[in-house]
Formats: C-alpha cells, structure tokens, sequence
C-alpha cells in the first residue's frame, strides 16, 4: 500500500508538471497513477481494508513533501501538524497485528 500511495503522488506530481499539455510527464503520471491503482487493488485483495486504507493517506504526506522539493511550496505550521497527525494515525491504524 505504501508503494501505491508512492506511485499515485509520483503520478500526480508529473501531471502538474505538465501543465496540462500531453507530454512526458502528463504520460508517465499516466503510468504511475495506473501502476500506484494496480499495487492499491493487489493490496486490498490480500488484507483487510480498515488498515490498508488508512495507509493510502501517505499520498497527502509524499505530496507534502514534492510540494515543497519541486514546486518551491512553503510548509507552514499548520500543514506541519496536519501531516504529523497523519504519520500517527498511519502508525497507530497501520501497526495493526491481527
């Protein structure tokens, strides 16, 4: 799930590079936005939904950070603890043994 979450914000991230013209990066986020839903189904299919879907959450967090590394976005204190409230909840929901 985490390699889906990797893959769909990866995706994302070249569609908005490419601002909005058919190009490599709209067509590699083509790609990855597919692959990401393709690991996200094979997920699902052998675990339990109320842990891994918590985990596609994530993608807010990878986007956070392409954000801020290659579109120049400012992390503020807000999206700061918004994000770490993320990390907890994937943690707590994620660390699920049963």
């Amino acid at each position: 799930m985490i390699f889906a979450a990797i893959s769909t914000a990866t995706g994302q991230l070249l569609w908005k590079l490419s601002d909005a013209i058919l190009d490599v990066h709209m067509l590699g986020g083509f790609v990855l936005y597919g692959m990401g839903a393709v690991l996200m189904t094979a997920a699902f299919r052998f675990g339990k939904l109320s842990v891994l879907h918590p985990l596609l959450s994530l993608g807010y967090v990878i986007a956070i950070f392409y954000g801020t590394l290659f579109l120049d976005e400012a992390i503020t204190f807000n999206i700061s603890m918004g994000t770490l409230l993320i990390l907890i909840g994937v943690i707590v929901i994620g660390g699920d043994s049963d």
